[in-house]
């Protein structure tokens, strides 16, 4: 996890998976070269506009899994926006980029 981060929530994906959702003000840019570093992949950019870059970080288990194991950050400051408006806070909290964690299900490799 990017150490400036800040966790937003999390929910149920099904079948034993939870994903994680954490906020940054820093660019989408700057979080897709970090993750390529960190994770030693280059991901695939599945949408330009706006933009998602997903990592994944684990095979997908059909039988056993809702969701591949990965990491996706997106863009919430497209087409003019002022960003993804945290639900939890009772301030106006924004933030420029969104990073989704998928972890594989307890006890299952994440490579």
């Amino acid at each position: 996890m990017y150490p400036s981060a800040v966790y937003l929530t999390s929910y149920d994906a099904g079948r034993g998976q939870r994903y994680y959702i954490f906020g940054t003000d820093l660019t989408f840019e700057e979080m897709v070269r970090y993750y390529a570093v960190v994770l030693d992949e280059g991901g695939d950019e599945v949408f330009t506009a706006p933009a998602v870059h997903v990592f994944e970080t684990g095979r997908f288990r059909e039988e056993s899994m809702a969701f591949p194991p990965s990491v996706t950050i997106k863009d919430y400051t497209w087409n003019g926006s002022e960003g993804y408006l945290n639900p939890a806070s009772d301030a106006d909290d924004r933030y420029r980029t969104v990073i989704q964690i998928v972890p594989p299900p307890v006890g299952q490799p994440a490579r």
